[in-house]
């Protein structure tokens, strides 16, 4: 699959759409050293420091914090509707467990030394420039009680986008 490279100001996406419903894999970690995606529908796109960004959460649980703890950059990448079994999948399995892209049917590649997906339509690389574990006593009470009724909490990065490429048609 071909990619082509644009700028971030020339992404057209509704992150509305594109990250609260369509949702996204986050992937952390290198195809040399390892890496584990899951599938989010939280976040968060626009710019922070001048630069652009984006915001993600990985619980303290989940595969992936140890890879996103290890690597400066990680990937957003963005699937069509034909995908949503394999978003699916991903959001719902471990990365300790199973092999998630051969069990999902995804094919991972890297662009810029992180990992994506062949099918993915839209991939940002991002470098993190910023990290904070989410405190409970700081959330409003029904946010605690609703989302962290068994303390596992969110860790906060904020991702300068250095890249954005969009599948060729």
């Amino acid at each position: 699959m071909k990619f082509t490279k644009i700028t971030p100001e020339q992404l057209s996406f509704n992150p509305f759409e594109a990250i609260g419903r369509q949702w996204f894999l986050l992937t952390a970690g290198t195809q040399q050293t390892g890496w584990n995606p899951m599938t989010c529908s939280w976040g968060a796109a626009g710019v922070l420091w001048n630069k652009p960004s984006v915001t993600c959460y990985v619980r303290h649980s989940r595969h992936t914090l140890g890879f996103m703890e290890q690597q400066e950059t990680f990937t957003l990448s963005f699937l069509g509707d034909a995908y949503r079994k394999a978003l699916s999948f991903c959001g719902s399995h471990s990365g300790r467990d199973c092999d998630k892209a051969a069990e999902s049917g995804l094919h991972p590649l890297e662009l810029d030394g992180a990992v994506t997906f062949e099918e993915a339509d839209l991939v940002l690389v991002c470098k993190k420039r910023y990290a904070a574990d989410m405190d409970i006593a700081d959330l409003p009470e029904d946010v605690a009680a609703g989302f962290y009724g068994d303390n596992d909490t969110h860790r906060l990065y904020i991702g300068e986008i250095v890249a954005c490429y969009q599948k060729e048609a």
